[in-house]
């Protein structure tokens, strides 16, 4: 129903610059002296904290948090107002929202990637969210959404008829690990098979037999491939669906070119159990129904009393 990994990562790009500046911010804290913090007006520009140095120019720390404020202060601002006012609503609800909850978000998020370190190294290199704050932003969310959804009732009737009507969502998916070694000729396939009777490894053997620039140089590895891949040459999937793991299958021919296939490791991912899809189809349902979460985060300021200072 919805994309897990674009839809996760449209919301931590945008609070990317936020993250940024309450780290700056925080690291100002820290770095701060007792008499930093109550400076001698006649030393404070002498013991700028100089951040960086460019010939004779220096910017400092000041500086520094002087325009991360003025550019996504009021971001930062914004997102720790909006998730005061859905705790303290949460909270006279008595909404909560448990860790098994969190997990199983992460687990939905992690779908698509090959390995749960893959995962969290993108959240990192890409989105700067540490494990830590990955999972603070995963129980916000969460929160909000619960809050956003209270009133809202959806029958089994319309979970069901959902699901019906859109199998493709909740299929289990096949992946396969693949290799392959191109060679110009059958005859030249099969002295590539008689290398690796004798026992030679497959990806050296393609380092050295296979024409293919893309793959030999990492001995024909072809990565995780989805079944029903439409850029995969057919005769590739078709001889992969019928390999058992660890197996290299009899040439194909692709465009001219004989092709020897080996399956390095196959896995079939269940996107969830049947009860757990029943409810995320059904949450996913309730939110269309629901106030659109920034109308629902306007409501609640009035209702909490959140005043700004003016020009904020």
């Amino acid at each position: 129903m919805r994309n897990i990994k674009v839809l996760w990562g449209m919301v931590a790009v945008l609070l990317v610059a936020v993250v940024i500046l309450s780290s700056v911010l925080m690291a100002h804290s820290l770095y701060l002296s007792p008499t930093d913090k109550y400076p001698d007006p006649q030393k404070q520009d002498g013991e700028a904290q100089i951040l960086a140095t460019i010939g004779e120019k220096k910017i400092t720390l000041a500086e520094l948090e002087t325009q991360l404020l003025a550019a996504h202060g009021r971001e930062l601002l914004d997102r720790m107002i909006d998730r005061e006012v859905v705790r303290l609503e949460a909270k006279a609800l008595s909404i909560e929202i448990g860790d098994s909850e969190v997990q199983q978000e992460l687990k939905r998020m992690k779908q698509g990637y090959e390995s749960e370190q893959q995962f969290l190294e993108t959240m990192k290199n890409q989105l700067a969210l540490t494990p830590e704050t990955l999972k603070e932003d995963v129980y916000h969310k969460l929160l909000a959404d619960k809050v956003a959804i209270r009133n809202v009732r959806i029958t089994d009737e319309e979970v069901q008829a959902y699901i019906a009507a859109h199998p493709d969502e909740f299929q289990t998916r096949i992946e396969f690990r693949l290799q392959q070694i191109v060679t110009a000729s059958k005859e030249q396939a099969q002295r590539a098979l008689n290398d690796l009777s004798k026992g030679t490894d497959f990806a050296q053997v393609a380092k050295e037999r296979s024409l293919d620039d893309a793959t030999r140089d990492s001995g024909g590895d072809l990565g995780w491939l989805e079944e029903g891949d439409p850029f995969v040459p057919a005769p590739i999937m078709k001889t992969a669906k019928q390999l058992k793991q660890g197996e290299v299958g009899k040439p194909v021919e692709v465009d001219g070119k004989y092709v020897v296939v080996k399956l390095r490791e196959r896995k079939e991912t269940s996107k969830e159990e049947p009860a757990m899809v029943r409810e995320r189809v059904r949450k996913d349902l309730a939110l269309r129904e629901a106030p659109p979460m920034k109308e629902m985060l306007r409501t609640l300021r009035d209702k909490w009393k959140v005043s700004v200072r003016a020009n904020f």
